[in-house]
């Protein structure tokens, strides 16, 4: 009798029952990249994982000094439907061995609790599967201070399979990601904002098994892009990093600039969902790429109207997932708190918003067929020229590169101007130089400004100043900007 060594821990991965059902063809093609993707994954890991590729199962045998990271890629690595922690036991040929070994294990743990048998069984044996669950509970019950068996409503289910003569004893079962691998069902291109929708549907593309890639569409400088690299660096470290992927950042700030000047304020903010539409075609097109994926649900503000969705597709022909769409924010807030999102969401700000005033709810095509021929598309175009790619394996190294913007409170320290950079007519009533410059006039607006004085960019929840003072400081070099947060 042999056992693998106590320094050793074996997991049995179950496939997503979808595979199970593919014809053979597909659902070989299928095991195989999840068995590819685990080896690129767990190797990260440690060279002493081993990986065995079965027809219905995936077995990984971990050493125990890193037990509880394989765990955890594990359990975040779509096609998994169950993930079965067990101890491997060979030469179990006879029920007297498997009852003697099983009893072994788990006796200690039977004392004052009820417990139940449950055994799979295939290759060929002289004995059925009720046999060696009947033998192996009445040796348990025998020898053990347990309570009673319970075939419904057990406190312990001690598990067993058996596999012609090696025998599992399962040990702990966990719920894994479902879905399938990725790799198997083509790439998509994800527009990212960092907030919660953005993130969530792009984690629902990659656990369906989709290649996901991350467009952004920048309009508040580098601390805003700093956000959005740092949330999808998370979500394909967690979900994707079997493949390598690509994060691709459009400067938007002169599109904003040219729709502050063509467009109508009712009809700015389809107006910008339909141009960063435009683009990611473009780009989508560029790279191979056959879909995008946005964070779209219905009604959930005035763009996402099922006429304005309407309006807002009208601006591409390529196919728009939008897995959110019927889902309510509870909902995915909730899979945003479960997936480790949610910290980076809220922190995020929604710039989609901010640029309607009286937002239209239920467009005219005909009437943003007219607003549409009054904008001027070299914007765009020009924008999508000077898109900056990299792979998201390389933004840990981007990102290092840039820091955020001091926040000031105390207004007495030293002489400042305030620039209020909120859209609306109003002005911050304080004691200090104030000035008003919305804030998709700063770029034009700043440079003319004295630069021998000190400007602290105010807007409402800090979150837009903060973005701006970065982008100034990086535009012009100058470090006479920084950010006004009253105390509360």
């Amino acid at each position: 009798m042999s056992n693998i060594s106590l320094k050793t821990q074996k997991f049995i991965l179950k496939l997503f029952p979808e595979i199970m059902i593919k014809g053979s063809s597909a659902k070989r093609q299928m095991v195989g990249q999840l068995y590819n993707n685990l080896l690129s994954l767990l190797e990260r890991i440690s060279p002493n994982i081993k990986v065995k590729k079965f027809s219905d199962k995936i077995e990984v045998l971990s050493p125990v000094e890193v037990l509880q990271e394989v765990r955890q890629r594990l359990l975040d690595t779509s096609g998994i439907e169950q993930i079965l922690e067990a101890l491997q036991y060979d030469d179990m040929d006879t029920l007297e061995k498997i009852k003697v070994k099983v009893g072994e294990l788990v006796i200690d743990s039977l004392k004052g609790k009820t417990f139940v048998v449950r055994a799979k069984r295939s290759g060929k044996h002289e004995f059925s599967s009720v046999e060696l669950e009947q033998t192996v509970g009445g040796y348990l019950l025998a020898h053990s201070n347990a309570k009673a068996v319970d075939l419904k409503n057990a406190e312990i289910t001690v598990r067993l399979e058996l596999i012609q003569n090696q025998l599992n004893i399962i040990t702990t079962k966990y719920k894994g990601l479902s879905g399938f691998p990725i790799g198997t069902q083509g790439d998509i291109l994800s527009l990212m904002s960092g907030g919660f929708d953005s993130t969530v549907a792009s984690y629902l593309t990659m656990k369906r098994g989709i290649k996901t890639h991350f467009v952004f569409f920048n309009l508040g400088g580098n601390a805003h892009e700093i956000g959005v690299k740092q949330v999808a660096l998370y979500l394909w470290s967690k979900f994707g990093s079997s493949h390598k992927v690509k994060f691709i950042s459009v400067p938007f700030d002169d599109v904003l600039e040219e729709i502050f000047r063509s467009t109508p304020p009712s009809y700015m903010g389809v107006t910008l969902k339909r141009l960063m539409l435009k683009a990611s075609q473009k780009i989508a097109d560029s790279m191979e790429i056959d879909a995008l994926v946005t964070g779209e649900s219905v009604a959930q503000v005035s763009s996402q109207t099922l006429r304005n969705l309407a309006l807002i597709d009208k601006a591409s022909d390529m196919l728009i997932l939008r897995p959110l769409s019927t889902m309510n924010k509870p909902e995915i807030m909730s899979i945003a708190n479960d997936i480790g999102t949610r910290h980076f969401a809220e922190a995020m700000p929604e710039y989609c918003g901010v640029i309607s005033q009286n937002p239209i709810t239920h467009g005219s095509f005909k009437r943003m067929e007219k607003v549409a021929k009054q904008f001027n598309y070299d914007v765009l175009d020009k924008a999508v020229q000077n898109a900056q790619s990299i792979y998201v394996h390389d933004i840990i190294d981007d990102v290092t590169k840039l820091a955020a913007v001091e926040v000031i409170q105390d207004l007495t320290a030293q002489k400042y101007t305030v620039i209020d950079i909120r859209v609306e007519d109003e002005t911050i009533e304080i004691n200090c130089e104030t000035i008003n410059i919305p804030f998709h006039r700063l770029k034009s607006e700043f440079p003319k400004l004295p630069q021998d004085k000190e400007y602290l960019l105010y807007c409402e929840k800090g979150i837009m100043s903060q973005l701006h003072a970065q982008y100034l400081r990086d535009e012009y070099k100058c470090e006479n900007v920084r950010v006004y947060r009253p105390a509360n």
